[in-house]
């Protein structure tokens, strides 16, 4: 893996979401948990159990019985907190949290970010050894996160810094666009055969009308694949109709 964040999980309670954050973590490319002092002990097998296909962090996840042992080799430390503690510190949203973190690892830093307890999250004497806050811009009537979708959330946050994705991409399904000619012959086609079954009318609408099915033609994002099967259907119907007559 590349540089990336170390996710350290801080006391966490309930095997099922060490399961559920680790396998947030292997959705978005991440592998570097470290998990300090779990309520039920370590390892967990109820942990393993909820990670499925991602059991290898948590083989790999080192167990720390204090946070300042598992934050020693770090240069710059996130603690996330949806509550105001009253503390001085720089807040970023998860996004600019996961900024941050890329430009300072590609400086040669360490960086981690804490999560807290399923309980009440994060206290103060843990985010006293942090050195900025992530703060997601939760419903203030609702603000708690379960520590799985929290480190879901920032997981993916990082992902979309380290390997943009398209805003949109059109997944072709084995076909092609459709190109200029083949729309041409498509409207000439369909323009020869509707002129043919009278369709055409008034006469004097005509090349009003011939121009406005032209213009749906040249709207369409037409495939390959729908230019075939638009023919076959005009084709069908004209048989239909010769052999009804």
């Amino acid at each position: 893996m590349p540089d990336q964040p170390a996710f350290v999980l801080v006391r966490p309670q309930m095997g099922e979401n060490i399961g559920a954050a680790a396998r947030a973590m292997w959705n978005f490319g991440l592998d570097r948990m470290r998990v300090v002092a779990p309520r039920d002990g370590w390892p967990n097998p109820k942990a393993v159990a909820m990670a499925s296909g991602a059991g290898r962090l948590l083989d790999n996840a080192p167990f720390y019985d204090t946070l300042p042992d598992a934050l020693g080799d770090c240069t710059y430390v996130f603690a996330t907190t949806a509550r105001p503690r009253g503390l001085t510190k720089p807040v970023f949203t998860p996004e600019a949290a996961m900024d941050e973190a890329r430009t300072r690892l590609a400086h040669g830093e360490k960086v981690a970010v804490m999560f807290g307890p399923e309980r009440a999250g994060l206290e103060n004497d843990d985010i006293i050894r942090a050195n900025a806050i992530i703060s997601v811009p939760v419903n203030p009537d609702f603000p708690s996160l379960n520590l799985a979708q929290c480190v879901l959330l920032t997981a993916y946050e990082w992902r979309r810094r380290t390997l943009p994705a398209p805003a949109r991409s059109d997944e072709m399904a084995g076909t092609e666009p459709a190109t200029g000619i083949e729309v041409e012959r498509l409207a000439q086609h369909y323009e020869e055969r509707l002129d043919q079954a009278g369709f055409f009318f008034p006469e004097a609408k005509a090349e009003s009308m011939k121009r406005t099915l032209r213009n749906l033609w040249s709207r369409m994002p037409l495939t390959r694949a729908d230019v075939q099967t638009l023919h076959g259907m005009m084709r069908q119907m004209v048989r239909w109709k010769e052999r009804g007559e």
